[in-house]
């Protein structure tokens, strides 16, 4: 099956939640700019899941480059992935609207985690259709940060009803590892040596 409608599909949905996300940044009520006050966690959480769902984004676009064909697994896989993103905007929302209180910030941790899970299914699948030597595999290596996130997820969730602030900052941590280029899946598809 051609990747090309996995990949259009994904991506619009990938934008229809970020869509979704930004029209929960409600106009306030008043011209001064106390008004925006109330907003400040709303919008800290919207940041926050916009670098992730960028994140995601990113990455799959690169991952989907070493698939030479979409096979049924992968398609099931990779709505997974979309369903536990699909979630972002409620987790994000719930949140901000709650001033990172304990209970929505370890939920907005169970849908990172869940989510690193399912994009971990995708990638593991796309490995084993295209075999040992395939071009993924080689790209990944050891992906240790693909194993260190939903550690680190695990943690922060626990982590929520002691200090909901260590929580967030587990969950900003995650995402600049993963804001650091990672060129692996480039280097392989340019044939050099990672």
């Amino acid at each position: 099956m051609d990747k090309g409608r996995l990949e259009a599909f994904s991506d619009g949905v990938i934008a229809i939640i970020i869509t979704i996300m930004v029209l929960e940044l409600k106009v306030p009520h008043g011209e001064s700019l106390d008004a925006l006050a109330p907003l400040v966690p709303v919008f800290l959480s919207y940041v926050l899941s916009f670098v992730y769902v960028g994140i995601y984004w990113n990455n799959h676009h690169h991952m989907l480059h070493t698939v030479r064909h979409a096979t049924g697994p992968m398609l099931w896989a990779n709505l997974h992935l979309l369903f536990w993103l699909s979630l972002f905007p409620f987790a994000t929302a719930w949140m901000g609207e709650n001033h990172f209180a304990a209970a929505p910030t370890a939920i907005y941790g169970v849908v990172l985690f869940m989510a690193a899970i399912a994009y971990w299914v995708l990638q593991t699948l796309i490995i084993a259709s295209q075999g040992r030597e395939s071009l993924l595999r080689r790209a990944v290596g050891s992906d240790w940060k693909g194993k260190a996130s939903p550690a680190i997820y695990l943690l922060a969730i626990a982590t929520a009803f002691w200090s909901q602030w260590l929580a967030q900052a587990l969950y900003v941590l995650v995402a600049l590892i993963w804001l650091v280029p990672d060129r692996r899946i480039e280097h392989v598809l340019a044939g050099r040596d990672i």
